[in-house]
């Protein structure tokens, strides 16, 4: 008997968060893109500010990946379900992120600057660690054939 349609060998667990991560990342990084444009010249405190965002969080992010792929490696290559590539505490994060940038956006309470340097930096650690997550994907494929 064949497994359900929703679960995908363990190993391409590693490339299915690379997804999630970049599309977030680039999305993240684009509302942030988009915040810049409304600003007009503003010296280089703002891009010095959205380094220092990717800085911490990159590195923050970068941890987590290699969390989530230890846990992944963890399964061998056993078919797991497709949306293993994060345990539950990692979907509570991601939500109360995702639900409290919303909110905070949509009622006015961060100034665009704010949105503009925080979102870039942010996004960009995102994506960063998509890549970490291909990156890994990658290798295992090249160490399994």
């Amino acid at each position: 008997m064949s497994a359900p349609w929703y679960r995908v060998p363990g190993g391409t667990l590693p490339a299915i968060a690379g997804s999630v991560w970049l599309a977030a990342g680039g999305n993240v990084a684009r509302i942030g893109a988009l915040a810049w444009r409304g600003l007009g010249r503003t010296g280089v405190g703002y891009p010095l500010l959205a380094l220092a965002v990717f800085g911490l969080f990159g590195a923050m992010f970068l941890r987590l990946t290699g969390k989530h792929l230890r846990r992944i490696r963890g399964y061998g290559a056993s078919r797991q379900p497709l949306w293993r590539f994060f345990d539950r505490k990692g979907y509570v994060i991601m939500a109360a992120m995702m639900g409290g940038g919303l909110g905070l956006r949509y009622a006015g309470l961060v100034p665009e600057p704010f949105v503009a340097v925080f979102y870039t930096g942010l996004g960009c650690a995102l994506a960063l660690a998509g890549a970490a997550f291909w990156g890994a994907f990658f290798r295992g494929r090249r160490e399994t054939s």
